[in-house]
Formats: structure tokens, sequence, C-alpha cells
């Protein structure tokens, strides 16, 4: 078998199924910050891009009746990364003016002795996220219990 090398990749952008676009746009744009870049409509069919300094980072698309699943293929959780621990909280504090469902009382280290971690919420549709900075949170608490940061749940 012949394998070829993989090209650069980068992320381009994350596609999100919601339930009710107006309800998402809102908490993406008010919880995390991002600009709405445009919408779109084809009949029902509704989507919002939204992203940052004009960049495409996420679309979502309104197409789905139900919440989030753990136990179907797909999407495990979304992380966003910034800078450092402080812009972490400043998120956190924005989220929870949206009233974001959290799985942990604030930062929370990625495993017991990491340096890096954040925090693990959902947004409207149940879909998993997580704000991370590599480096600060080596002195919070790692998580225990059934709502792990990156792993199984």
């Amino acid at each position: 078998m012949t394998t070829v090398a993989a090209p650069a990749l980068t992320t381009g952008h994350i596609g999100l199924n919601v339930a009710d676009l107006d309800r998402s746009v809102d908490f993406y744009r008010r919880g995390l910050g991002f600009d709405q870049l445009g919408t779109g409509a084809d009949g029902e069919q509704r989507w919002a891009f939204l992203g940052r300094d004009g960049a495409l980072m996420l679309t979502l698309w309104q197409q789905s009746d139900g919440e989030f699943s753990t136990s179907t293929p797909g999407l495990h959780h979304l992380s966003f990364q910034v800078d450092d621990v402080d812009t972490v909280r400043a998120v956190e504090s924005a989220l929870r003016a949206v009233d974001a469902e959290f799985f942990h009382d604030g930062v929370v280290a990625h495993g017991e002795g990491a340096s890096s971690g954040g925090i693990f919420f959902a947004d409207p549709d149940g879909i998993r996220l997580e704000v991370f900075a590599p480096l600060g949170p080596d002195t919070a608490p790692a998580p225990t219990g059934p709502a792990p940061t990156c792993g199984f749940f």
C-alpha cells in the first residue's frame, strides 16, 4: 500500500447543526464574542456565518430538531484556545451571563498535573464546548466524576 504524505492542513471553519438559529447566534455572539458575518436562507433552510476580524470560524445550520447526542458518531466536543487563563475566566463570565450550562465549577486542569485547562460547557443545543489556555490552569483542580474534560463521557 502506498502512503501519501499529508499536506499541511489547518481548520477552515466548523459547521454545527442547530435547532433554533436565532437562539444559537445570540449564544455564540454574546457568550463567545463572535461577530455575525452573514446570514442566509433558502425557503425554510437558514444559516449564519460567525467569525472574528472578518475570518469565518463557525457556520450554524438550522436543520436539527433534537439535542446533541454523545451516543452517536460525530462531534465529541469543540474546543477554542485563548492566550491565558484570565481570558478563560472572562469568557466564563460572559457565558454565565447567557446562562450557559457548565460541566464543572470554574476553570479546571485538563488532568492531574496538567499545565493546560479551561472551562467546559454546552451551547443551547447541548453541544459540548471548551475554552482553554495552554498554560496557567496548573494549580486548578483536575475534574473527576461523570463530566471529564476532553475524555470519555
